[in-house]
This record gives C-alpha cells, sequence and structure tokens, in this order.
C-alpha cells in the first residue's frame, strides 16, 4: 500500500507536488487560539446545533418546534450596534474526529480505497461552520438562539494533502473571521494526526447568513473586532474576498459577453473541428486525444428522504454537497479512467433550499481540462411531480487531479462554449491559490 501511494506521489505534476509539502496558501496566518478550548466530538456537533435553536430530533414533532421559534422573534436585534462585539477568539472551536482512537466509527468515513470519504468531510464542515457562527453570535440570557444561520456559500477548500488516511485521528479548528451586518465568513482548517503531531490537510472558507426564526427575512448579527494586525489582516482579506466575488458574479457568462481571448478561444476551437473535406459550418470532427463535452457527463436522482434533513427542517447541506461530489467524483473516474485525487472545491451557492421530499436531480459535466486536471460542475435542482417545474438549487465546482494525463474536452455548441470558458475561469482561479 505505501508504496502505491509513493509511486502516485512521484506521478503528480510538480505545481501540486510543491503545494503538497508547501501547504495551502494565499491567506494570512491565524493566531493560536487554542489555549483553553476543550475539544468537541465530531458527533457531538449536530445535537449541539439543535439543543440552541430547540429543534426535535423526531421528525413528527419538526412542525411544533418550528412554530415555537416564532416567539423568539422579540429577541431580534433592531439594529447591529445594539449586539455585544466579539472577538475571533469567541467563535474558535476545535473537533476531534477520532478515526485512530476509536476504530468503530471509521467505516462511516472509509471508502473503498481505504482513505477517508471526502464527501463525509464536506458534511462535518458544514455542521462546524454553522456551530461556529452560533458560538459567535450566543447571547448568555437567551436559553435559545432566535437566529436561523444557514450556508449561503462555499467561497473556497484547498487540499494540501493528497491523502487522508482512515486511522489517523483528525482534529478540525475555525472561527469568524469576518463580519457583515447580517453575514459571517468563518475560516476553517483541517489536521491529521502523524508521528505524534497534527499536520494540516486543508483550509475551508464558507460564508453564513443569519436569519430570523421562521428563516424567512434577515437578521442582524454581533460585530467582529480584530484585536492584532495578524486579526487586522484576516478582517480585511473577508473584505476582499466579498469584493472579488461581486465582480467574479458580475463578469459571470451568463450576464455577460465573452472577453475578446475568450472569443478567439471559443473561435479557435471551432476551427480545429470543422471537417475540412466539406465546406459546412455544421460539419465537425473531433481531434486525436480529445471527448466531445456532450459525452463528458453524468446524471443521478435522490430521494430526499427526512433523515437528510437540517435543524430547520429542510435538507441538509453538507448532504446535498456531499452527493454532488460523489458524482463529481465518479465523472472525474469515468473521464480520466483512472483514480482522481480532488484539489478544490470552490463558489458554491445556495441559491434556494431542497425541502424534505423533494425530487434532486444531480448533473456533473466534465466543462474544462489541462494537462492532469479534471474541472467539473455539477449542477443540482428539484422536480415538483405537481407542476413539473425545475428549480435549480446549487452549483458546484470541483476540480481533481488524474493519476495520468486525460484527453482534452472539447465544446460543440456556443452553450458549451460557455460552460468551457466558465470553467476555464474557476481553473485557473484555484491554480493562483497554489
Amino acid at each position: 500500500m505505501l508504496a502505491t501511494r509513493l509511486c502516485t506521489m512521484r506521478k503528480l505534476p510538480s505545481v501540486l507536488a510543491r503545494k503538497l509539502n508547501s501547504g495551502t496558501s494565499g491567506s494570512p496566518v491565524l493566531p493560536d487560539m487554542s489555549e483553553g478550548h476543550l475539544p468537541i466530538h465530531v458527533n457531538n456537533v449536530r445535537s449541539r446545533l439543535r439543543d440552541i435553536v430547540g429543534a426535535s430530533t423526531n421528525w413528527r414533532d419538526h412542525v411544533q418546534a418550528m412554530q415555537e421559534r416564532k416567539a423568539l422573534h422579540t429577541l431580534l436585534a433592531k439594529r447591529q450596534e445594539d449586539l455585544p462585539p466579539r472577538r475571533m477568539k469567541d467563535s474558535y472551536l476545535e473537533v476531534i474526529l477520532p478515526l485512530g482512537s476509536q476504530p468503530e466509527i471509521r467505516e462511516k468515513y472509509l471508502n473503498v480505497h481505504n482513505s477517508v470519504r471526502f464527501g463525509r468531510i464536506l458534511e462535518d464542515l458544514d455542521s462546524l461552520g454553522v456551530l461556529i457562527c452560533y458560538t459567535h453570535t450566543k447571547q448568555e440570557t437567551q436559553p435559545r438562539s432566535p437566529l436561523s444561520i444557514v450556508t449561503a456559500l462555499v467561497d473556497k477548500i484547498n487540499l494540501c494533502k493528497k491523502i487522508i488516511y482512515p486511522d489517523c485521528d483528525i482534529k478540525f479548528t475555525g472561527n469568524v473571521s469576518w463580519v457583515g451586518r447580517t453575514s459571517m465568513e468563518v475560516k476553517m482548517h483541517m489536521l491529521q494526526l502523524h508521528g505524534g503531531d497534527y499536520s494540516p490537510v486543508l483550509d475551508a472558507t464558507f460564508v453564513m447568513v443569519a436569519r430570523d426564526p421562521e428563516n424567512k427575512r434577515p437578521a442582524f448579527v454581533n460585530p467582529l473586532i480584530p484585536e492584532s494586525p495578524e486579526e487586522e489582516e484576516i478582517f480585511k482579506q473577508g473584505e476582499l474576498n466579498k469584493l472579488k466575488r461581486i465582480d467574479f458574479s458580475t463578469a459571470s457568462l451568463l450576464k455577460m459577453a465573452p472577453t475578446a481571448e475568450e472569443r478567439n478561444i471559443v473561435h479557435d476551437i471551432f476551427l480545429n473541428t470543422l471537417d475540412t473535406r466539406t465546406v459546412s459550418f455544421r460539419s465537425r470532427k473531433l481531434p486525436p486525444n480529445s471527448v466531445w463535452m456532450e459525452d463528458a457527463k453524468l446524471k443521478g436522482l435522490q430521494i430526499c428522504h427526512p433523515q437528510e434533513r437540517n435543524i430547520f427542517n429542510r435538507i441538509f447541506g453538507g448532504f446535498l454537497m456531499r452527493k454532488a461530489f460523489e458524482l463529481g467524483w465518479a465523472t472525474a473516474c469515468s473521464y480520466g479512467s483512472s483514480r482522481p485525487f480532488i484539489v478544490s472545491v470552490d463558489d458554491i451557492m445556495f441559491q434556494r433550499p431542497v425541502e424534505v421530499g423533494s425530487l434532486l436531480l444531480l448533473s456533473a459535466q466534465v466543462c474544462y481540462t489541462e494537462k492532469n486536471y479534471i474541472q467539473v460542475r455539477v449542477h443540482s435542482e428539484v422536480y415538483d411531480a405537481d407542476t413539473r417545474e425545475h428549480q435549480t438549487t446549487n452549483i458546484f465546482h470541483f476540480t481533481f487531479i488524474s493519476e495520468n494525463e486525460v484527453p482534452r474536452v472539447i465544446p460543440k455548441t456556443y452553450g458549451e462554449s460557455m460552460l468551457y470558458l466558465d470553467g476555464k475561469r474557476h481553473f485557473a482561479a484555484i491554480m493562483k491559490d497554489i
């Protein structure tokens, strides 16, 4: 097994190899906040969340529990200035996933390759991010929080280790790093125990939003006060992240035409796929070592059962991320004909909640490739059987690396060309970080 891992490491492109050795980069160094904090067992995170909002573990009681939350409206702040400011260390939490010391919990996290299922890690990160935000907004005089805090966006998750071992303890740490009026950015880190020391595995940045007890309108959250130059830099980075997201959204190909350079890329692809034996714009020929984009997709369907609900009785965002990732992984595996490894997750926007009982349709598409890298976009939507309408709920972006160089994906239609350019943009953004 070890020989296989070493062989695989040697096959990595130099860019990722440097990343594996140096850890994640591009973000300010967080001060040590661990002093005086006792770690939480990963199995207790969601039970703590249920206690904070008064959610029932019994599905039959969920309507009554949500009705009782309506009375908490009176506890909401009328202005952000009425709420006491918080420090970054006030929201700092540590969570332990004891895969090494408690082998009985391993099976839930184990995949067929004898490493940790990354989809399960996504679930744990999502739950931890929400708990961190509730810790930031906690009022000692309130036994239950009037806030409904939900995940709005996964800004990015960058990995600095290729394999997560199933027999070594994992530690998650995190805290609120930036605050707006009704939103909070959370930075989380995952480390794994090796030789008595914890080494970095990934860094994650989530954006959470606070809403009223019925999850209908925005609600104010406690302001954040940086206490040191390092924290000032982290807070400033959070503001820059917000501006980058606005710029990226403004330049979306769903709103704006491609740049001149991007138009040339699309036209070159078109010219390179024309059949020179005919004088026709419609006659296309696939270049060597290439795959038409229409042949590089997989689809799936999930029935959303009550078991997958969150504390507000809608489908848990971590579950949606896990299912999207697993379909994206399968798509990359099928495309590259070898085992792919996740490099980065970015720009997951939660556009609308998924209700219990929904039919969730997932569609994964390879939209860009470069050398060993495969960029996969997963689109999720809910289908209403009564109205026969489809509504988009999420768009997921995953960057994988394959053990071998992969064929080039080729768009054929204008719509596919826009998917190609969008994938290229996401890939370029990821490569800047690593």
